[in-house]
């Protein structure tokens, strides 16, 4: 990383990053804007008030399933909290084209593997994502207003539409699914994949995620 892009840990040595902490005290903010407290966010998305309290105060990083489960219920999208970690936000009111170098971007962990928004923070009609990954297991099914366009780079997936067969995708395949569509994806035998992941944004699709 350039030496212009270091960042810098907060002190508390019970922080995991500068960006959890950055993402945390998002999260608190839109908490405390909705006039929410812990408990009530905690019943609303399922994950437990200790659990929360941790991440809000950087000392935990949420899953991508736990930031979608968390946006949802401060009426946001998944992808704004995982923005929130970006050290370089941009003003939203810059129409400049977006240039992100591969040392850039905020990125948020899942199991085996990461997801890497290829955009900086600020207003975009859609959400690019990039995801890396071996895991074997699909985890919980994610679900959001918005449509989702899928891309393999390499490597095979298997994806679960809900109420559909899942479906083995290889290099070169895509997947476009409405918003409302339960989906979740995995590698069918523990080899590396990476796929890109675009997302309509919640103000292009009349509803927050």
């Amino acid at each position: 990383m350039p030496s212009d892009l270091v960042e810098t840990v907060p002190p508390n040595p019970r922080v995991v990053d500068a960006q959890a902490h950055r993402i945390g005290e998002h999260i608190r903010a839109l908490r405390r804007s909705r006039s929410l407290t812990l408990v009530q966010l905690a019943e609303r998305t399922g994950l437990s008030h200790p659990f929360l309290s941790q991440l809000e105060r950087g000392h935990s990083r949420a899953s991508m399933v736990s930031l979608e489960k968390i946006a949802v219920a401060l009426e946001t999208s998944q992808v704004e909290l995982l923005a929130a970690g970006d050290p370089q936000p941009r003003d939203p009111e810059d129409t400049r084209p977006d240039v992100l170098r591969s040392d850039q971007g905020a990125r948020g962990p899942f199991s085996q593997g990461e997801a890497r928004l290829l955009v900086h923070a600020g207003r975009h009609a859609f959400e690019p994502l990039e995801w890396t990954g071996a895991n074997t297991d699909p985890g919980d099914f994610y679900e959001h207003r918005e449509d989702e366009f899928l891309y393999v780079l390499s490597g095979s997936v298997r994806l679960d539409l809900g109420a559909d067969a899942p479906l083995l995708l290889g290099p070169g395949d895509s997947a476009y699914y409405r918003g409302g569509t339960p989906h979740r994806w995995c590698s069918p035998d523990g080899g590396r994949f990476h796929l890109v992941v675009v997302k309509e944004s919640p103000s292009r699709s009349g509803g927050a995620a």
